[in-house]
């Protein structure tokens, strides 16, 4: 924690939007942990955790980034299916391509209507 905890005090330094580091930071770690742990999780945890660590950021209503979550959540998927599997095709690598851009521009617009 204390490195993330000080990654986000210097983020939160240069940033016009004010937001609880230790809040930014611990879901951060959540996330990565329901990631990395997926097997413990049920379907759409990540996808939440993702929402809430974009909301500690923001400080919008994680509900409001339950789209950018299942997008992001989606294109890890994938890219961990597919290398446990053997190998991330460039099919693969596209579609990821795509997930992710789709986050982003859900993040985007969530962002810019608050």
């Amino acid at each position: 924690m204390p490195d993330l905890e000080k990654f986000y005090n210097e983020i939160r330094a240069v940033s016009t939007t004010d937001f609880d580091v230790k809040r930014a930071a611990q879901t951060e770690l959540e996330w990565w942990i329901v990631h990395r742990e997926r097997a413990k999780y049920q379907e759409g945890d990540l996808a939440k955790a993702l929402a809430d660590a974009a909301s500690a950021l923001y400080n919008v209503p994680p509900e409001k980034f339950l789209e950018y979550g299942k997008f992001r959540a989606e294109a890890m998927k994938i890219r961990d299916r597919e290398a446990e599997a053997g190998g991330v095709s460039d099919e693969d690598w596209q579609k990821i391509d795509e997930l992710l851009h789709q986050s982003w521009r859900s993040l985007h617009t969530v962002v810019n209507m608050k």
